[in-house]
């Protein structure tokens, strides 16, 4: 089962704070990924990817962007895991929700159909 790139989901209080923070640490902010306007980015330092949000979220979420999101929550459902937010029905992008045993909040966000 391939889960696709992992990031995390960082709710910040102020996301221009926040951008210039990551970017000390050598992040960079994707092109066509978020804005400070809307309130939400996605930044890079090689491999690393990490999202910063205000007033999304209340909690930090781990997220894996799969290519097929159905399948794997399809695969977790099979073996008992419970899923919070579920898939939309139908092709192309999706996301669902869980969480761990502990209530970390983990997102399976699909971009591509």
């Amino acid at each position: 089962m391939e889960l696709g790139q992992f990031s995390v989901s960082l709710a910040v209080k102020d996301i221009a704070k926040s951008k210039a923070f990551y970017e000390t640490m050598g992040f960079s902010a994707l092109d066509g990924c978020g804005s400070i306007a809307d309130k939400w980015l996605i930044l890079q330092k090689d491999t690393v990817v990490i999202g910063i949000f205000q007033d999304m979220f209340e909690d930090n979420i781990m997220t894996f962007n799969p290519t097929d999101a159905r399948a794997i929550e399809a695969h977790l459902k099979d073996n008992g895991i419970e899923i919070d937010t579920p898939t939309k029905e139908g092709t192309g992008p999706t996301h669902f929700v869980l969480k761990d045993p502990d209530g970390n909040v983990i997102m399976f966000d699909q971009h591509v159909g």
